[in-house]
């Protein structure tokens, strides 16, 4: 499944307008390029997965620069900034640098990125999994401040919604080849029949995410995290990554469809 990075979304604020200056300041905060690498190298390293069950012994050379064009970086920050920017246009985001610029904040974005880019390692997830089954067995303050921030942020069902979008957008690229004969209801009945196991899997990934990447953060800064998250910026900003990683998400999935219906054919892009 496609892998949508959590984060903190519903409405946006209203009565101001962020500044190109602003914007940076919170990307830089976010360190958005940095995540955007990360998605790359990723996206790459999963492509040999699926060029094995989809056209094996063949593709070559020609797939791999296939698919370093649809994961480049630069394309992938631009997607993402381009939807991002425009879901925060109006928000208030002096208010989240505040947040960013303290100690907390800092230390929180840090960790994210530095989890997300070790959780690409099967045995570290695999760890961050078995530590999330611990919390399960234990039933400690942590595994209700974890259970409260995923309720809050709604991170299971946008990161389900957003896998089966992208799915869909994986067939629709497939068949606009030719190759690929399915409707648009046969692709649809083949989304969801898949969505009971995103959901299984979504479940595991996030919470073991969140006990590996928050393992060193105390309660109380993670309440106070909680509660940014809760406030009507911090919603604001969840929407906006909600909508930065499905505009990228969705791009690079119909992008390989495409270039998979093709291989499967024959055909060297």
């Amino acid at each position: 499944m496609v892998r949508i990075l959590i984060f903190l979304c519903v409405l946006p604020s209203w009565g101001w307008s962020a500044t190109s200056a602003e914007l940076d300041r919170l990307h830089a905060a976010l360190d958005s390029r940095a995540l955007m690498d990360i998605l790359s190298e990723e996206g790459i390293a999963q492509s040999e997965d699926l060029r094995s069950d989809m056209f094996p012994g063949r593709g070559g050379a020609g797939w791999t620069v296939s698919v370093r064009q649809i994961y480049d970086p630069e394309r992938l920050f631009s997607t993402f900034r381009k939807a991002f920017d425009a879901e925060m246009a109006e928000a208030a985001i002096d208010e989240l640098l505040a947040f960013y610029n303290t100690d907390t904040g800092a230390h929180i974005a840090d960790l994210e990125v530095d989890a997300r880019r070790a959780i690409m390692s099967e045995e570290v997830e695999d760890a961050a999994k078995r530590a999330y089954e611990n919390l399960l067995e234990t039933g400690t303050e942590r595994l209700a401040l974890l259970e409260e921030f995923a309720d809050v942020n709604g991170l299971i069902d946008r990161n389900v919604a957003g896998a089966l979008n992208s799915n869909l957008q994986f067939f629709k690229g497939l068949a606009s080849v030719g190759s690929f004969e399915m409707t648009e209801n046969d692709m649809l009945s083949e989304v969801w029949s898949q969505e009971q196991s995103i959901r299984e899997d979504t479940e595991q990934w996030v919470f073991g995410y969140m006990t590996f990447a928050y393992e060193t953060v105390s309660s109380a800064e993670l309440r106070t995290y909680i509660d940014m998250t809760a406030t009507r910026q911090g919603r604001a900003l969840n929407r906006a990554l909600f909508a930065g990683f499905d505009a990228v998400f969705q791009g690079v999935s119909y992008r390989l469809g495409e270039a998979t219906a093709q291989f499967s054919m024959g055909d060297e892009l």
